[in-house]
């Protein structure tokens, strides 16, 4: 129970620095930079969720954002639906292309579902290309109308989206449902022995993965204002992995952290000219070689028993204190009345 109040009020005060830093700084470019951290938050904790849990990696993860990104930019620019109806609509198609690549792939072993996933992304990569008169081709969609006028505003919302999604999949995590996924993630055979029906947990948490991932994609198109096949491209998808992997893997809230954490430190290594990316590389390397567990979600917890631990000795400490107090009170109270009499 402690732990669970620790990770409430963690949460809290990261929520509030993140929503009061651009009030601070009065900077227009760090509320670019956190933007996209945030709805890159959006994605890696949608990918922690599934991949994360069951062990299936899912090398496509891209698919589901580029599809809600065109979801968004169609129904905006060629049907004249407002902006807010994308957000739900780009939820809508993701599922439904999660599940179409769900049931026939994820009864695949191996390394094979990661694969399927993969060449699912970049067909549709090529797909946008190839039908360039109805999708925009290279250049996309563009004309796309912003969900909020103000940009502080508008990051604020999509920091409050990821703290709602971010919240929803710890809960779901630490539920029955992450329960099983995490079982299927141990022993596939044992929990089919048991009469647990994994395909139907695996393809469930697969299209939750999508519907946020979608809703980061319509997101993304509206800060945009443009979407494109760089989407839809496998890099995307490995960066997301990657944020993960240096969060740490199955915790959810560490996704977050990975995604803030890469997404800053490539804003602050521009100064560094061409050699941002070498300096980028060595500390992604050092972080996944010595740090093989994560980064984010270990030193949480490391800090969060330290301060349990310390809560836990003061609590001792006040009652011995208490303790001694009464008994000595009542030592001298015995004396007192002995006196008197």
């Amino acid at each position: 129970m402690r732990h669970k109040t620790f990770d409430a009020a963690g949460g809290v005060i990261a929520l509030a620095i993140l929503a009061l830093l651009p009030v601070i700084f009065s900077s227009g470019y760090l509320i670019g930079v956190l933007t996209v951290a945030a709805i890159y938050g959006i994605w890696a904790v949608s990918w922690d969720f599934m991949s994360g849990l069951t062990g299936r990696e899912n090398f496509g993860h891209s698919l589901f954002i580029g599809v809600g990104a065109y979801a968004a930019g169609f129904l905006n620019t060629s049907f004249g639906f407002g902006p807010w109806w994308s957000l739900p609509a780009a939820m809508v198609m993701a599922v439904l292309f999660a599940l179409l690549m769900g049931f026939p792939t994820l009864r695949l072993k191996g390394p094979y579902f990661a694969l399927a996933m993969l060449s699912g992304a970049v067909i549709m990569q090529r797909l946008m290309l190839i039908f360039w008169e109805y999708t925009g081709g290279e250049e996309g969609i563009s004309g796309i109308e912003p969900l909020l006028r103000s940009p502080l505003h508008f990051y604020w919302f999509v920091l409050a989206v990821l703290a709602v999604v971010t919240l929803l999949l710890v809960l779901l995590a630490r539920s029955k449902w992450g329960l099983i996924l995490r079982a299927i993630r141990g022993d596939e055979a044992t929990c089919l022995a048991a009469g647990i029906n994994i395909t139907f947990y695996k393809i469930a948490s697969l299209a939750i993965s999508a519907a946020f991932a979608g809703l980061g994609g319509a997101l993304y198109a509206h800060y945009q204002l443009q979407v494109s096949p760089q989407l839809f491209a496998v890099v995307t998808s490995i960066t997301i992995i990657t944020m993960v992997y240096v969060g740490g893997m199955a915790s959810i809230y560490g996704a977050v952290g990975g995604a803030l954490l890469l997404t800053l430190m490539t804003e602050l290594l521009r100064d560094f000219g061409e050699w941002r990316l070498m300096i980028y590389s060595l500390i992604l390397i050092a972080i996944l070689f010595f740090l093989p567990n994560g980064f984010i979600a270990p030193a949480w917890k490391r800090l969060r028993e330290r301060l349990a631990g310390e809560t836990a000795s003061n609590r001792r400490r006040v009652s011995a204190a208490a303790a001694a107090s009464s008994q000595s009170h009542g030592i001298g109270g015995s004396a007192t009345g002995r006196e008197t009499a």
